[in-house]
């Protein structure tokens, strides 16, 4: 395709804004990629996709694709055994949640006799795989977080680490009502993953403890009472311990996605497309376009046809028709803009039709 071409007729600025609708980075890339077709076939069906998923949005209202996140990668670790860190987890849960909430949108109600369309394939194709979804959303609570209740083993490490820190706390808030005079501040404070209190440097000597950080003018030392260094030492064995286990969970959900990688993938593959379909949808609809007719014969007829990059307001449509009765069309009149406007509206209008894109055009 000659890029000049495509650059003079703006065919750019209109994938722009095609992108704008699309909700996922995979549809989005689809957007960007988009070209015009010169086979027929490849045309009709792209046009054909359109109008469905027009009539899906009229008929259902719309559907969101966020969520989609392109998880191949992990995949790919997947198959080679790797456990995934929480972040891939998600991601691939996020895109399984999508996956059954477009199934469900895809769906035809019992009381429609509404025929089957060009969609209904790749919407019957998704599969959500419920079940491992929902385990990893039962023990994943966030990017940050894995759930008390994902292990037994966790559930057990973590109820002894609240035992630990309560009593760290009722050690500390004893040390920190007797030595009052010897504090900077009335507070608990960590450092390096031990609990500290903020002592005046001047008492250094007098308090039990060990020194762990400085402020920066030397005068407060944050130190670590004797009295807890067991505990403090008992509850880094413990967070040692909860880590393993998070490893164990992550590893174990792991395994149990990997039967699962060629569906994730025909999952991701399919909502990337749907949602480069419904953003041509949501393009239609914005220009309130229509659906062009197709033919082998070189016709062009236009029916009020706007240029969908000039303000609706004040765009005046045009009627052009060409191919059929004559072949050479003489377009003439005053250098006001308008014969341009024409030209690149027949040009635009037509890379629009071949991409699968409805045109801002009447009916027929």
């Amino acid at each position: 395709m000659n890029q000049k071409v495509l650059k003079t007729l703006e065919y750019y600025k209109i994938i722009e804004k095609l992108t704008d609708y699309a909700a996922s980075e995979p549809g989005k890339k689809l957007c960007r990629e988009l070209e015009p077709s010169a086979d027929f076939d490849e045309i009709v069906q792209a046009q054909t996709e359109t109008a469905d998923a027009v009539n899906r949005v009229r008929m259902k209202g719309n559907l969101s694709f966020a969520g989609v996140h392109d998880v191949r990668d992990s995949l790919k670790r997947l198959e080679i055994g790797s456990s995934l860190s929480i972040h891939e987890l998600l991601s691939i849960s996020s895109l399984l949640t999508c996956a059954n909430r477009a199934k469900a949108y895809g769906r035809h109600a019992e009381n429609t006799e509404l025929p089957d369309d060009s969609l209904d394939g790749m919407f019957r194709a998704l599969e959500p795989l419920t079940p491992i979804n929902s385990e990893i959303t039962r023990c994943i609570i966030s990017e940050e977080e894995v759930a008390d209740d994902a292990s037994p083993g966790l559930r057990q490490v973590r109820r002894q680490m609240k035992v630990i820190a309560d009593r760290v706390h009722t050690q500390l808030n004893s040390i920190l009502n007797s030595s009052r005079s010897m504090l900077q501040d009335a507070v608990i404070t960590m450092r390096d993953g031990r609990y500290c209190l903020p002592v005046k440097a001047e008492y250094r000597s007098q308090f039990n403890g060990m020194i762990h950080d400085q402020s920066s003018t030397g005068s407060t030392l944050f130190m670590e009472p004797m009295a807890i260094i067991k505990l403090n030492n008992e509850m880094r064995e413990l967070e040692i311990k909860e880590q393993k286990e998070i490893e164990i969970i992550l590893a174990s959900l792991s395994l149990d996605l990997t039967p699962y990688i060629e569906q994730i993938t025909t999952n991701y593959e399919l909502l990337a497309k749907l949602d480069f379909i419904f953003a041509k949808a949501a393009l239609a609809k914005h220009y309130n376009c229509s659906r062009p007719k197709f033919n082998k014969r070189g016709y062009i007829n236009i029916k009020d046809g706007r240029h969908p990059l000039l303000d609706p307001k004040k765009v005046v449509p045009i009627n052009v028709y060409l191919g059929k009765d004559f072949d050479l069309l003489i377009v003439t009149g005053p250098n006001t803009g308008g014969k341009t406007v024409t030209l690149k509206t027949i040009g635009l209008l037509t890379l629009m039709a071949e991409c699968g894109l409805h045109v801002p055009a009447g009916d027929g």
